[in-house]
């Protein structure tokens, strides 16, 4: 008898992970090794092995290949997909199976939320999300699995401007730090959809220690946590009632010193947009308002929508500004001084071998670098090496001050001039300080195109001093090696360089 898919699908994707598990085990490779080899981030390598991200064919292909497995990866990855499917890309407009709007896994099985309580909590530049449910098994068969959505929309009213935002600067698994658990068990989880601006989320009752299904008649409460920078987060909240529930209760938390101002909207199938029938309550201490409200079984496929503004928008800082330089570029994917990646030498492409793999790792840089420059202004130009975005690949992109990007695969350095000169330099690695460093004025880099093609190119001055920086990082080294001894970078405070570019004599 054929058994239900959710029976399969753990048992096809845990097959594949054995296998990878055994190849990597087998060569004596650390997932970041493997990370580096294959040119994907150890977090990705981490979510694969951990059961809660189906991998891509490619990174099937060049597991498999990089670890010698004779195809066994891939014969594996080809079962689980049959099951689970492949994960769609981000923003992918292929992906017709559609939103799925029952959360539970069988028709014979059925879900009641005896209480759902959300609270959503604005700090620091960023939007928190806490969801807890009770969720009691009314039908005649096990529970194993519950489907959430994160979803996002920056400037409601203006679909198209939103989605320019998004398309440019995704959601990203890491930003949004998903996190679950069922009582005091650790939820794993697998994604159903990953779109720019709208994730799908399976979450399992299992993880490595075991299974644990709400069986009929039980309850139990689950509690997951994601947040999203205010960059992308929009002046709305609003929980949708997808399954039948007893009572929804609401917590908004913001700094007094915005002044907020909040309203609550709600629909339904039938009915038009009318305002919450109850008011919703304030409380302010300690700088902060919270605001909340509840009501009792709320009507299926309703919506309850607060929204709010700021009474002192002028005065209410931009959600980076509120981060430290370095902590702003940590928050959007740059890799902080620490990380042992920046202190390795990279592994190189085998090109044209490589060449899709080299493709994806300059695309990626790309999306970083765009993502950096509306962060900050760089008029002296600005760089971006692979380990900086967790990849330990021979790959780095510098974009010159008149917008032209020089893309570096494989790169070395193979002669350069004895007059050096000493300017300021920044590092998107630990960005809260400006550092002298010397370097010569010229230099000459062997470096590859996608085909495998070798080219010399002689870089100088401002140029050279980029791409020097930059190449650096491909060999583990940061700028603090290449200062003068007693010489120690200053605070970015104390820089008055900002908005001028390097400054060089006539030749």
């Amino acid at each position: 008898m054929k058994r239900d898919e959710d029976e399969e699908t753990p048992q096809a994707l845990s097959a594949f992970i054995a296998e990878l598990r055994h190849w990597r085990e087998v060569t004596g490779l650390s997932q970041k090794a493997l990370a580096r080899l294959v040119g994907y981030t150890p977090s990705y390598i981490s979510k694969v092995e951990g059961g809660t991200l189906v991998p891509s064919r490619e990174f099937a292909e060049n597991a498999d290949r990089h670890l010698r497995a004779g195809k066994a990866i891939v014969r594996r990855w080809k079962d689980a997909n049959q099951t689970v499917g492949e994960a769609p890309a981000k923003g992918s407009q292929h992906d017709t199976s559609g939103p799925v709007d029952d959360p539970q896994s069988k028709p014979s099985a059925a879900l009641l939320v005896e209480h759902e309580h959300a609270e959503l909590t604005f700090d620091g530049g960023l939007f928190k999300t806490r969801i807890r449910r009770q969720l009691r098994n009314i039908g005649t068969d096990p529970v194993t699995r519950y489907l959430i959505r994160i979803a996002v929309d920056r400037y409601p009213g203006d679909p198209e401007r939103s989605n320019r935002l998004y398309r440019k600067f995704p959601l990203t698994w890491e930003e949004i730090g998903l996190s679950a658990v069922c009582g005091d068990e650790l939820m794993t989880w697998r994604v159903q959809h990953d779109r720019d601006a709208f994730k799908e989320v399976w979450l399992l009752f299992e993880n490595a220690d075991g299974r644990f299904p709400l069986y009929p008649g039980e309850s139990t409460w689950i509690d997951y946590v994601y947040t999203v920078s205010a960059d992308k987060w929009g002046p709305w909240w609003q929980r949708a009632i997808r399954l039948p529930t007893h009572r929804l209760s609401l917590t908004l938390d913001i700094p007094e010193g915005l002044q907020p101002v909040v309203w609550g909207v709600e629909t339904s199938m039938t009915a038009e947009a009318s305002p919450f029938k109850t008011p919703i309550s304030r409380e302010a201490s300690d700088g902060r308002i919270r605001f909340t409200w509840s009501t009792e079984d709320p009507p299926l496929h309703a919506r309850y929508r607060i929204e709010w503004k700021f009474k002192r928008p002028e005065e209410e800082p931009s959600p980076m500004e509120t981060l430290s330089p370095s902590e702003q570029m940590r928050s959007i994917g740059i890799v902080q001084e620490g990380d042992p990646i920046l202190t390795q030498t990279a592994r190189p492409f085998d090109l044209p071998a490589e060449a899709e793999d080299a493709r994806r790792v300059v695309a990626q840089l790309v999306a970083n670098l765009e993502r950096v420059s509306q962060v900050h202004s760089f008029v002296k130009g600005m760089g971006l090496a692979a380990p900086q975005i967790g990849i330990g690949r021979s790959a780095a992109l510098v974009r010159t001050p008149s917008g032209e990007i020089i893309t570096l695969l494989n790169p070395r350095v193979i002669n350069e001039t004895s007059e050096t000169d000493e300017q300021y330099e920044g590092c998107l690695s630990f960005f809260d300080v400006r550092g002298m460093v010397p370097r010569p004025l010229f230099i000459e880099v062997e470096h590859q195109d996608i085909e495998g093609n070798a080219k010399i190119t002689l870089f100088e001055e401002g140029i050279a001093r980029l791409v020097g920086h930059e190449i650096d990082h491909l060999y583990g080294q940061l700028y603090r090696v290449r200062m003068r001894p007693g010489v120690e970078p200053i605070p970015v405070s104390q820089y008055r360089g900002t908005g001028h570019e390097w400054k060089y004599p006539p030749r």
